[in-house]
């Protein structure tokens, strides 16, 4: 029979004991390591505040580490891509494996990656890993970007973080390219043939630029070293350290949150780093190996050995570069074939402008972007909620309309393709592009912006007349209409939270300012009414609580639609008084946390 537990008598002075937590067995493992290096170097002072701290958990923020996770991959393959790849230009005549290319001369650098490709274990799933971690790195990094800018995410005090981030892209694009380019095979030797006629392009320099990059003339006996070195060495610890700094200013400025219940810019909403985020952070890590795994061993990348070693004498037919560089060929592809004679001199436009000026462009723009917004705005405050991308319409256009532009020139780099897939003339395909980077940003960024109107709308008639409940309801005259259900005070709060500032009216008369800080304010005042003239004005206090009152009028009982309506108009009236969206404790509606 088994003893009733013991008791603790009112009067007993005996107190209650909690028995002590028991360490798991990883815990009790790791104990020893951790009490002597805190003992010495202080590490659970010093790492206190950063195990504390608190995520958000979104899907869309797992883009920036799915690029972090690709670079760690990348080092750890590279490593052993490192120890057989030999980055020479010296001719040798192949004996390995591949029957077909036997007897044939070509350089150490190829036939180093022959080897590892057919004779060192588990090199080709490594090599193929290696490629696709690069694919997926850049590709990540540009989603994670647009996911930054259609969001706000760069506004103030972001706004170096965001110029960090354009630098790792671009820095990335490089450093691919440079990786593409070591194999020396036919493929890439036809990529290098293309950035020889970039640095030839340069105005004035190019000769000589040429000659210093490629040590003679093309393709000369030293850019496969050069390239390596850069690619292995150079470019990574720039990318390190760039993404040290990235990491540290997320850390210190805390991360941007969706707008919704309980969340505004003074807190976090989510979970903290240890246990819980660095549990599912590592097992995503995980998962995004096994990806890369599973794509390096099933998907085949760049077969090098059906392209052969580089011969300057032929070019691969229907040759394409990697995705991300597509974009530089392709307006390359279409541009008119301009050229100046000036002096002794020929300006080749054909390439330096779209080559060397749209990758400069695209850079620029991206960096300065924020800057211009917050000029146009005059918004100087602080942001850590992430704006919805329907209620910033004009930033959206835009984003849309640079997509479009980018979307065609990354068609043009493959208009060779589409000619001979679609059976349709090449120049007719050119002529298009040529007329569409122009045009199509335009209707993008007008159908994009109507778009966003549009869904500010649907939110508009949500918050004032309920969602659709698919309930028809016939009247005593014969007619029909659908019932509507107010919708909750979450969904209500998260429609309501953003800011919606109005145009800026003409300057009326000069005041203090001077002629050139007048025309200075003119200018921006047009801009801002350019930004803000179409979006839809956030509906008032007033109008919610009428349209709660007309809720409660149509339904007897009124309960559920009071509490919305108190959410609703406390939630939008100081949301657009002071910008943090903070509500009330409405009658009826449940508390919530005010900052």
């Amino acid at each position: 029979m088994a003893k009733p537990a013991p008791t603790v008598s009112a009067g007993s002075s005996v107190a209650a004991e909690t028995p002590p937590k028991q360490l798991g067995p990883v815990f009790k493992v790791a104990a020893g390591p951790a009490k002597w290096a805190d003992e010495r170097v202080g590490v659970a002072k010093l790492s206190r505040p950063f195990i504390r701290k608190v995520f958000p958990d979104h899907w869309s923020f797992l883009l920036g580490e799915v690029a972090l996770y690709s670079f760690v991959i990348l080092l750890l393959t590279g490593v052993f891509l490192t120890l057989w790849f030999k980055p020479s230009m010296a001719e040798v005549e192949y004996e390995g494996t591949y029957q077909l290319l036997r007897g044939l001369q070509m350089s150490e650098a190829f036939e180093s990656t022959l080897a590892i490709s057919f004779d060192i274990r588990g090199g080709l799933l490594i090599r193929q890993m290696h490629h696709w971690a690069a694919m997926l790195f850049l590709a990540a990094m540009l989603a994670h970007s647009l996911r930054i800018f259609f969001t706000g995410a760069f506004r103030k005090p972001r706004e170096i973080n965001w110029v960090i981030g354009v630098s790792l892209l671009f820095i990335g694009l490089i450093e691919g390219f440079a990786g593409y380019s070591l194999p020396d095979d036919l493929l890439s030797g036809t990529g290098l043939r293309f950035v020889d006629g970039l640095v030839r392009a340069i105005p004035i320099i190019g000769t000589w630029a040429e000659m210093f990059v490629f040590g003679g003339e093309f393709p000369g006996s030293l850019i496969v070293a050069r390239l390596y070195m850069a690619h292995i060495l150079l470019i990574p610890a720039v990318l390190l350290g760039l993404i040290a700094a990235h990491l540290a200013l997320v850390v210190y400025h805390k991360h941007t949150q969706y707008p919704g219940p309980g969340r505004n810019d003074g807190n976090v909403v989510g979970y903290p780093v240890f246990p819980v985020y660095m549990a599912k952070a590592g097992g995503f890590f995980f998962i995004v190996f096994g990806v890369i795994t599973l794509m390096g061993g099933l998907m085949q990348i760049n077969p090098l050995w059906t392209y052969g070693p580089y011969n300057p004498a032929q070019v691969t037919a229907g040759s394409q570069p990697d995705w991300y560089m597509g974009f530089v060929e392709g307006a390359i592809r279409i541009m008119p074939n301009w050229e100046s004679h000036i002096g002794n001199t020929t300006w080749s436009w054909n390439v330096a402008i779209p080559g060397l000026g749209l990758m400069g462009l695209m850079a620029v723009s991206m960096i300065v972007y924020p800057f211009v917004e917050q000029w146009v705005t005059g918004d100087k405050a602080e942001h850590h909620i992430l704006d919805r991308p329907r209620n910033v319409p004009t930033r959206t256009a835009f984003g849309v309309a640079a997509m479009t532009c980018y979307g065609l020139f990354w068609i043009g780099g493959g208009n060779d393709l589409i000619a001979t897939q679609f059976h349709v003339s090449l120049n007719s395909v050119t002529y298009f592009l040529r007329v569409m980077v122009f045009a199509g940003p335009v209707i993008a960024f007008i159908i994009t912006k109507r778009i966003c109107i549009g869904l500010q709308r649907s939110d508009e008639e949500r918050l004032l007349h309920g969602s659709e409940s698919a309930i028809i309801v016939r009247d005593p005259s014969g007619g029909y209409s659908e019932a509507h259900e107010p919708i909750s005070q979450d969904e209500a709060y998260t429609l309501t939270q953003h800011v919606a500032p109005l145009a800026l009216a003409p300057v009326s008369e000069q005041g203090d300012l001077s002629d050139k800080e007048l025309k200075a304010e003119q200018r921006r005042r047009k801009a801002s009414r350019f930004w803000y003239l179409d979006a839809l004005r956030k509906p008032t206090r007033a109008e919610l609580e009428a349209a709660a009152h007309h809720h409660d009028d149509d339904h007897a009982d009124g309960n559920g639609h009071g509490e919305i309506g108190n959410g609703h108009g406390n939630g939008n009236g100081n949301g657009h008084s002071n910008g943090h969206g903070t509500r009330e404790v409405g009658a009826g509606s449940g508390a919530r946390s005010q900052d």
